[in-house]
């Protein structure tokens, strides 16, 4: 399952050509190399992780797994950037559209994660993958925890 990271990603970008990435198969190796052996990927693609529009050199892979939403990013030199956002840490999903990006703002109980130079085509498709996922995942997190406390 771990090659169908950059291939999801490859998909992505091939349907949305307006998103502004760089280095996707040295990013999505970042996501790889945190996939367990049970997960699989459901959904991938790429964006910026910043505030700004004019910063387009922090692209990172998002990958949705059946267990987390994974952001991944290699840097240049030594290193890498990875970010896990559980179900039970997902607080809230908001999308902000301009004229040709759009930005995702996934907001979870550690931190706000942005994710901006998505192109505007995009947006409706990716809110409603992660938010459906969250939401389905959610309710089974909370399911269980309700039924260890009878």
């Amino acid at each position: 399952m771990k090659s169908s990271v950059y291939s999801k990603v490859r998909e992505f970008k091939n349907k949305y050509p307006l998103t502004i990435a760089w280095r996707l198969k040295a990013h999505c190796k970042v996501i790889e190399k945190h996939l367990n052996e049970d997960e699989q990927v459901l959904y991938a693609f790429a964006a910026q992780k910043n505030t700004k529009q004019g910063e387009i050199f922090t692209t990172y892979v998002v990958a949705l797994t059946n267990k987390r939403i994974m952001l991944g990013q290699k840097r240049v030199f030594f290193g890498y950037f990875f970010i896990s956002i559980t179900p039970d840490l997902f607080n809230d999903l908001k999308v902000k559209m301009g004229i040709i990006w759009g930005k995702v703002f996934i907001d979870t109980v550690k931190e706000m994660v942005i994710l901006s130079n998505i192109p505007k085509a995009a947006l409706p498709e990716i809110e409603t993958t992660i938010i459906k996922y969250m939401m389905e995942e959610k309710k089974k997190y909370f399911q269980q925890k309700s039924e260890k406390n009878i």
